[in-house]
């Protein structure tokens, strides 16, 4: 029940913005109020929820490709910017804004999520430059890149408007960062 509340949270969220009551969410999922509040005490503990739920999953999924001996370097970084949690259409740039607007408690770790959080991205480039796999760069700017790159997915409406899933566009950030947009056989 409660992952049926939160889909239906971000369905209330991309159709109304933040100010949808309680009622409304218990009538999206044709539940009384009461059954809802067995479930959640507020619409803040349903963002805790969800912020909660994304960051572990991340946090998970990220180990996960780091511990795996059988990637390459390459692989884990690309693996690591490409990872993407359940409800990852929470992570759209108008649920944010409202999210900034409206919690600023909870806009502040997201905030820092998505632009601070990233170390295990920049072990990863500083592994491949000390190993010449990756030249040599200002680590910081090559950060930079990678973070601001990464978070354009935000824009989700661009995304879908020119037909590709957050999956797809954050696999091609990689290929054009890691890669350029030279082909191969011209360089």
């Amino acid at each position: 029940m409660k992952d049926r509340i939160i889909a239906a949270f971000i369905e209330e969220l991309h159709e109304k913005g933040m100010k949808f009551s309680m009622d409304d969410l218990a009538k999206r999922l044709g539940i009384s109020k009461r059954t809802l509040y067995e479930h959640f005490s507020s619409k803040v503990e349903i963002l805790e929820t969800i912020i909660e739920q994304t960051f572990r999953e991340t946090e998970e999924k990220t180990q996960q490709i780091l511990n795996n001996g059988d990637l390459s370097l390459l692989e884990k970084i690309r693996g690591v910017v490409t990872t993407l949690p359940a409800h990852n259409e929470f992570y759209d740039v108008r649920v944010l804004q409202q999210l900034k607007r409206y919690f600023p408690e909870q806009w502040a770790r997201v905030n820092s999520a998505l632009n601070d959080d990233w170390k295990p991205l920049r072990v990863l480039i500083e592994q491949g430059m000390r190993e010449g796999v990756i030249k040599q760069q200002n680590v910081n700017l090559v950060m930079k890149l990678f973070i601001d790159a990464a978070n354009s997915t935000l824009d989700q409406k661009f995304y879908l408007q020119n037909n590709l899933t957050i999956s797809e566009a954050l696999s091609t950030i990689v290929d054009i960062l890691l890669y350029g947009l030279v082909a191969e056989e011209k360089r």
